[in-house]
């Protein structure tokens, strides 16, 4: 295939590094002769392509209009699964809105849900290569907007400190991450928490109202000043002690079957309020603290905070720009060498490393084996230190070593 003219769209949340992925590509496609539109609006607008009249054209001057260093898309994005489209004629239009233009190939960048279109797309002959993208760092390959949003729950977390330790508190931090909790663990081991609580682990809740009690106990009575503070870092796909998903069940599932997930936090927020109601020596603290008001301050405080989309927008870090760029170039490069259909991983030192689509969105979890080192170092996370179990160490000396930030 010679390439003419390209479009780049993007699909799914928002996050960091996808304006860095659309000026890789820009600018690649530029210097090679290629013309780059913009799909505005996500496969919404691939689908309603045909209805344009035109599209956004990425020449020298369009490209430098795209900061790169701001999260969130120039592309717009939405939340569309192409098969679940009630229309038969869906692939046909969307070849006929392609035709229209005389768009080439497209650039998808999204993460599992879009990278399974991605798929869906090229079984119809659609040619298409896919951009990792997500937050929750879930997708087999690094995915650009991960190392951003885990550096922004960091920077929250630790503000957060300041409120906690004033008023001694237990404070509670509910991030997003979905069914995986890399964000949680490697945003809150980086703001010092003192208990992470993540999906990939059955959280014992005797065991964190015990560890947080313990130590806020522990830090007021050995301040100067009866001052002291717990920091719980939660990822939103945590389950209830049923085993359950907490979600928001007023709002219906989207055209992916998900619901929000959302009351991590308050639920645990309100299972330890139980618990230290029903702990005199919780009580017995307070009183010997110097806290204690009959009827209006018999306990130790607990809050919860959910900072939300705070955590994916804003400004793009410095690896997630980088990566972004590089893997946006290297997708025209895939298209020129006319491989597609597939996800791209890597693109340094000359190498151009990529995937099958459909492995590249297989969700990757947290490994245990890292849970339990920094269960060694005192963090909590949801059981008990003794039912741990650290891997025993295995020693290997390299001489090279693969690019792979988390």
């Amino acid at each position: 295939m010679v390439l003419k003219k390209i479009a780049v769209l993007s699909s799914g949340g928002d996050c960091a590094g996808l304006n860095a992925v659309i000026r890789g590509a820009a600018s690649n496609a530029l210097s090679n002769g290629i013309e780059t539109y913009l799909i505005p609006n996500g496969y919404a607008g691939l689908y309603n392509l045909i209805e344009f009249s035109k599209l956004p054209l990425l020449d020298a001057l369009g490209i430098e209009k795209i900061s790169f260093y701001y999260a969130g898309s120039e592309a717009g994005n939405s939340r569309i699964k192409i098969s679940k489209i009630k229309d038969p004629e869906k692939y046909n239009r969307i070849r006929k809105g392609l035709e229209k233009f005389k768009i080439d190939a497209l650039v998808i960048a999204g993460g599992d849900d879009t990278g399974s279109v991605v798929v869906d797309l090229s079984a119809n002959g659609i040619p298409c290569i896919h951009v990792p993208k997500t937050m929750d760092l879930d997708l087999m390959p690094y995915s650009v907007g991960g190392d951003s949003t885990i550096n922004r729950i960091a920077t929250f977390a630790r503000d957060l400190r300041t409120t906690a330790q004033t008023h001694n508190r237990i404070m509670i931090m509910e991030v997003f991450g979905r069914y995986a909790g890399h964000t949680a663990f490697r945003g809150g081991m980086s703001a010092q928490a003192d208990v992470i609580l993540i999906p990939e682990i059955k959280v014992d809740f005797d065991v964190v109202y015990a560890h947080s009690k313990k130590l806020l106990e522990r830090r007021i009575k050995n301040s100067y000043n009866n001052s002291g503070m717990v920091l719980i870092v939660v990822a939103e796909g945590m389950k209830d002690a049923s085993g359950a998903e907490i979600v928001d069940k007023n709002v219906a599932p989207d055209a992916f079957g998900h619901r929000p997930l959302i009351g991590a936090g308050n639920y645990i927020l309100n299972v330890l309020q139980e618990k230290m109601r029903k702990d005199d020596s919780a009580k017995e603290f307070m009183r010997s603290s110097g806290q204690f008001v009959t009827g209006l301050h018999e306990h130790l405080e607990i809050r919860c905070v959910r900072p939300g989309h705070l955590v994916r927008c804003g400004l793009s870090s410095a690896l997630d720009i980088s990566f972004g760029i590089e893997v946006g170039a290297g997708a025209i490069e895939l298209m020129q060498a006319n491989i597609f259909g597939v996800t791209i991983v890597s693109y340094r030192e000359a190498k151009l490393e990529y995937m099958d689509c459909k492995d590249a969105i297989k969700q990757r979890y947290v490994n245990l084996d890292d849970i339990a080192l920094y269960e060694d170092l005192g963090i909590c996370f949801g059981r008990s230190f003794q039912s741990a179990k650290k891997a025993k160490v295995q020693f290997k000396k390299i001489s090279s070593f693969p690019l792979r930030p988390y």
